[in-house]
């Protein structure tokens, strides 16, 4: 499946995901301001590829003047009922429906795989101020956890993918454009069914298929019960974080 097909299969699975997809610590954001010298406060953000709102309410909490961007129909319709007040507007990331020099920030919070870097440096570049920052960041699950290490093994197995990180560790920005990468651990606990609906919300499962989705999260169910006979699932997180600051 194309990328960029790939990345709108979310919409069929919109609320899911919103309900069922983890947040981000405060750390991460603490991370951000050190890194880009600036406070979220008043600055001017943009949220690429925003999905429901999962960061944009986070940045707007923080006091940022944000703006949600996302191509997803289902996916943006989910993050105006939640996020009623927050500007929203439908583009790619590829090909920023916005004005040059226009932000403070971007971020592109487990969206950036979803880009081709040759398009989407430069069209950051274009989008961001002077000494404007560029914030990429995925919620990975710590596979140093032995669990989480032996669920990626059956996904693969099964699957012939993971389901717990980033995509790739090339971000189509060297040299004078090199970035700086934080990792940020954090869990959170979570009923076994919230944790299968969120395993569920990724993206090798909209590929897989109804069938063999229902059947892998039903074996999956069985295994978790075995670690977590209680039914909450403590959920291991390393965000994987990188932080550009454009030339002043």
């Amino acid at each position: 499946m194309p990328t960029t097909n790939r990345a709108l299969s979310f919409d069929a699975v919109a609320d899911q995901y919103d309900s069922a997809r983890p947040g981000y610590p405060p750390a991460l954001l603490d991370a951000v301001e050190e890194l880009t010298a600036r406070p979220l406060q008043g600055s001017r953000v943009f949220d690429i590829g925003a999905g429901t709102g999962i960061a944009t309410r986070l940045l707007r909490e923080r006091g940022a003047r944000v703006t949600a961007v996302e191509p997803g129909p289902g996916m943006a319709a989910r993050l105006r009922r939640s996020l009623p007040g927050v500007p929203l507007v439908r583009g790619l990331g590829d090909a920023l429906p916005l004005a040059g020099g226009c932000a403070d920030l971007l971020t592109y919070a487990q969206s950036w795989h979803w880009t081709d870097p040759a398009r989407s440096v430069p069209e950051a570049l274009r989008v961001l101020r002077p000494g404007g920052a560029l914030a990429l960041w995925w919620n990975v699950s710590d596979r140093d956890v032995p669990w989480v290490a032996a669920q990626d093994a059956r996904l693969r197995a099964r699957a012939g993918d993971g389901a717990h990180g980033a995509h790739s560790r090339d971000r189509g920005l060297t040299g004078a454009l090199a970035p700086a990468d934080r990792q940020v651990r954090w869990t959170r606990r979570v009923p076994l069914g919230t944790h299968l609906a969120n395993l569920g919300s990724h993206s090798v499962f909209r590929v897989l298929g109804e069938e063999r989705t229902a059947a892998f999260l039903a074996s999956e169910r069985a295994a978790l019960r075995e670690v977590f006979p209680d039914g909450t699932v403590e959920e291991a997180y390393v965000v994987d974080l990188s932080v550009t600051l454009t030339p002043s």
